[in-house]
């Protein structure tokens, strides 16, 4: 009885089907993709927090999406890097560490939605109330905000990773490249409709709020720009790469939410959870950087003065 208790808190990741012929280029090409994540958005956060010209609320801001990005890869990609080298049948993860991970994981995704929010929140200021930015966009409340925007976030995964880890366990096998709380809940021979209903609030409902205050935020600051042409072109400016930010996040989380309705579709499902914590990462430093007139020149300067 003690063995089998062991072997019961050691499961088996099922992860990726790759062929021997694939198994290198994936591993390259999913380690390049991370260096890639780690250098552009640590580089950001570092420039950010080092010239003192960008210490505004926007960019300090920005810094909660990317220091979140380099959170949610490097709990996903660093243990899927081993597991690719590893043959199927030697994938193993202690449950504790699978909680963890898919704690990790949904962490980043909800995270990610509530730091848009309140980037919206601070767009919409900015743009319509510009002579009171400053005495409400202070140092203290964007601290609040952040803290805010982390802590709901933890928050509602925290309780939905102990409606699973409640449950008993009756199989060892993980569908998935990585945890997550279907997979975990899956493990289980108990009735698990509560999960599928609060998981399924959680992920719907966070897209929906995040959806419906960008909407109205953004609706807002047209009506603003149609009244005030002045403001047409900086408004633009700084909301455009939010909204290019915030669609790419929307369009993945979605793809993953609708594919988990589908089991006949597992493989397309992997896929799409890897490059939720992917694509977003490695493409949200880029867009600001490039995009935000300040930041653009700020990296261009370091790259000059290097030459």
């Amino acid at each position: 009885m003690e063995n089998q208790t062991i072997d019961m808190d050691v499961l088996q990741l099922e992860g990726l089907k790759l062929g021997p012929r694939f198994t290198i280029p994936a591993f390259f090409l999913l380690f390049i993709i991370y260096i890639f994540i780690l250098v552009s958005n640590i580089g950001l956060v570092v420039l950010i927090f080092t010239k003192r010209s960008l210490h505004e609320p926007m960019y300090l801001l920005l810094c909660n999406m990317s220091i979140n990005d380099v959170f949610g890869s490097t709990s996903i990609i660093p243990r899927m890097l081993g597991d690719i080298l590893i043959p199927s049948n030697d994938r193993y993860i202690h449950y504790n560490d699978c909680v963890v991970q898919a704690f990790c994981a949904h962490a980043h995704g909800g995270t990610s939605h509530t730091v848009l929010v309140v980037m919206a929140f601070d767009r919409y200021v900015a743009i319509c109330n510009p002579l009171r930015y400053t005495t409400i966009m202070t140092n203290r409340m964007v601290v609040k905000l952040s803290v805010g925007a982390w802590g709901v976030a933890f928050l509602m995964v925290g309780i939905l990773l102990r409606l699973s880890t409640r449950l008993s366990r009756c199989r060892r096998v993980v569908l998935n490249p990585y945890c997550d709380n279907p997979s975990l809940f899956k493990l289980s021979c108990e009735n698990v409709v509560i999960n599928h209903i609060y998981g399924l609030i959680i992920a719907m409902g966070t897209m929906a709020v995040s959806l419906c205050s960008v909407i109205l935020t953004y609706m807002r600051i047209a009506m603003v720009c149609l009244t005030t042409r002045a403001m047409s072109n900086k408004a633009f400016q700084t909301c455009a790469t939010h909204l290019a930010v915030y669609i790419i996040l929307l369009l993945s989380g979605g793809i993953i939410i609708l594919l988990h309705r589908f089991p006949g579709l597992s493989d397309h499902r992997k896929i799409g959870s890897i490059l939720f914590h992917i694509v977003p990462p490695s493409m949200n430093a880029v867009i600001y950087g490039l995009q935000i007139k300040a930041v653009r020149e700020k990296i261009l300067n370091v790259f000059s003065k290097k030459k």
